[in-house]
């Protein structure tokens, strides 16, 4: 197994220099992870050939996706469908950088406050209808929309003047018109030097208004009424089964598509997606068996690559036991988490000293890890012992000596990757502790719902960077933020992350975050677990595809060859 250092995104539309962005929380919240990257075995078998001889690539990214509605998707296995069926205004290549997606060119004013792009001429849906500008303005107004309640309309649209008004009810005043059919202007209540980011993340995607007026959600349930613009389309739709894209004709760069289709295969079970890898029906897997990677980890076509993002555990704060902070530090100190990354995970993750790890840039450039906490780690993770001795007093403190009146309490993940085994870890670890954990294995289409509805007592969580400031991370845990599954609640922190939207000073940003970071740990806001990486097989026999930071696959302009 070879692997990569991770690839750190400088663009400008990324770092911030002087400018400040008004945005919340942005990412996926992972189900995978994996750092590191390439590799490569014999294990598979020949790829499947088409009935008709068509090129049609057959990967497995995850199970049934919850939604793959631009605006309420919020796992990466749905982004990595949306990335292939839908395209933004701008995009990212394989170097991280911003290209044209829709948008052919785009400027900034002087004052940062007005971003106007311009569409490419001659835009269709899928279903070969015209897209223009008005289109994107419906679709944007749509995330603001309160009856739609977009996990992601804060992180995305905060920034964009009107939005206030707009989450009330009042979709018109976003300031986001368009000004003719190719060109839309977006105003801005604050700087935001990486919204270009922004403009190339799915949750902006353009929806066909009138497919969606007329289907209401579940438009984006069926191939019948899954009308998009991006480079393939969904073709056919067996729940449960896979999900087929077929090459989109109308997409404006078709002739550059080099596949006429791709089979998205909905396995849950990892050691049913390892088979099908085997036999040649799928040439990736995103789930491979734990079991198999200490055979794998030295083959060709296993791939292990760094991405932005961090495996923790999410505590509901609204229910009594764990309303006091001493608790929460409690259960997390009694992780042993160089024993979770190395040994459990077999060293495919790395333990987490905080919440945000490598590859989260700071204002200065440098990575905001190495600037937190004045340069020391929020944990030890090399002293497990210490942690364990305080971890119980902390928990006597509160009133629970040796776990004494502390009720039993439930821990829901899905089962997949090391989820379950992390999860038996953790009752034993918390034993440890005088504290009884129950383990509740839910399907994964049932499980990001009940986090995101408050219906556990612990969940396993987990977020990828969808770009490389630290907001798109620390904004998760704003007391609005519509991804704060735990509901922390701190007006410090809250205020910490507002003056981090609004200010134009880059040290007073910096701080800003910092100090909510350090605000967060104090307070076991949650509890950070691992460092993500991806790690996945992948048959030698596609060409032309990348992994990026951000835990995406990109295929659209992948090939097959024999």
């Amino acid at each position: 197994m070879k692997k990569r250092a991770l690839a750190l995104v400088l663009t400008a539309a990324m770092v911030l220099g002087l400018t400040a962005c008004g945005g919340s929380s942005n990412g996926a919240a992972t189900d995978s992870a994996a750092d590191g990257q390439t590799a490569g075995t014999e294990t598979e078998a020949e790829a499947p050939a088409s009935a008709t001889g068509e090129k049609i690539l057959s990967v497995q990214v995850g199970p049934n996706p919850e939604t793959i509605d631009p605006a309420l998707n919020s796992a990466v296995d749905g982004g990595n469908m949306l990335l292939h069926s839908f395209e933004c205004l701008l995009a990212v290549d394989e170097d991280g950088q911003l290209i044209p997606g829709q948008a052919e060119s785009y400027e900034v004013s002087e004052d940062g406050l007005t971003w106007t792009f311009h569409l490419r001429e001659g835009l269709k849906w899928s279903d070969g209808s015209d897209l223009n500008a008005n289109d994107f303005v419906y679709s944007w107004k749509r995330v603001c929309d309160p009856m739609v309640a977009a996990p992601y309309a804060e992180t995305v649209l905060s920034m964009v003047e009107g939005y206030d008004k707009a989450i009330e009810g009042d979709l018109d005043a976003l300031q986001v018109v368009a000004s003719d059919d190719n060109t839309l202007v977006v105003t801005l209540n604050t700087p935001c030097s990486y919204f270009g980011s922004l403009a190339a993340f799915a949750t902006l995607s353009p929806v066909q208004q009138a497919t969606v007026e007329a289907n209401g959600d579940a438009w984006a349930t069926s191939a019948e009424t899954y009308i998009s613009n991006g480079p393939f389309y969904v073709s056919e739709w067996v729940p449960g089964s896979y999900i087929m894209m077929t090459k989109n004709p109308y997409y404006w760069n078709a002739d550059a598509i080099k596949l006429d289709g791709i089979k998205w295969n909905l396995i849950e079970d990892s050691n049913a997606a390892y088979s099908a890898y085997q036999t040649g029906e799928v040439q990736m897997i995103k789930d491979v068996p734990t079991e198999e990677i200490p055979t794998l980890k030295d083959s060709a076509d296993f791939y292990v690559d760094p991405i932005i993002g961090t495996y923790y555990l999410s505590m509901n704060l609204e229910r009594d036991a764990f309303k006091d902070a001493k608790v929460r530090k409690a259960l997390s100190l009694a992780i042993d988490r160089d024993y979770v990354a190395n040994t459990l995970m077999q060293g495919t993750y790395s333990p987490a000293d905080n919440l945000l790890g490598t590859g989260w840039i700071d204002m200065d450039g440098k990575q905001f890890k190495d600037n937190a906490n004045g340069g020391k780690s929020y944990i030890d993770v090399t002293n497990y012992e210490a942690n364990l001795e305080e971890a119980k007093q902390l928990l006597a403190d509160a009133g629970y000596p040796n776990g004494e009146g502390f009720p039993t309490i439930t821990y829901t993940t899905n089962d997949a990757g090391y989820h379950k085994v992390v999860a038996e870890y953790l009752q034993q670890a918390w034993a440890e502790i005088g504290i009884d954990l129950q383990v509740d294995i839910v399907e994964w289409a049932s499980f990001t719902p009940m986090r995101r509805n408050g219906d556990f007592d612990v969940a396993r969580n987990g977020w990828v960077g969808d770009y490389s400031d630290p907001s798109n991370m620390l904004d998760l845990f704003y007391s609005t933020n519509g991804n704060n599954d735990g509901k922390f609640t701190n007006a410090d922190y809250d205020a910490a992350i507002d003056l981090s939207r609004t200010t134009l000073d880059a040290d007073e940003r910096s701080q800003a975050l910092h100090t909510a970071e350090d605000i967060l740990m104090e307070e076991a806001g949650c509890i950070p677990v691992a460092y993500y990486n991806d790690f996945w097989l992948q048959s030698d026999k596609i060409t032309g595809s990348w992994h990026s930071p951000y835990g995406y696959w990109y295929f659209m302009y992948a090939d097959i060859t024999e």
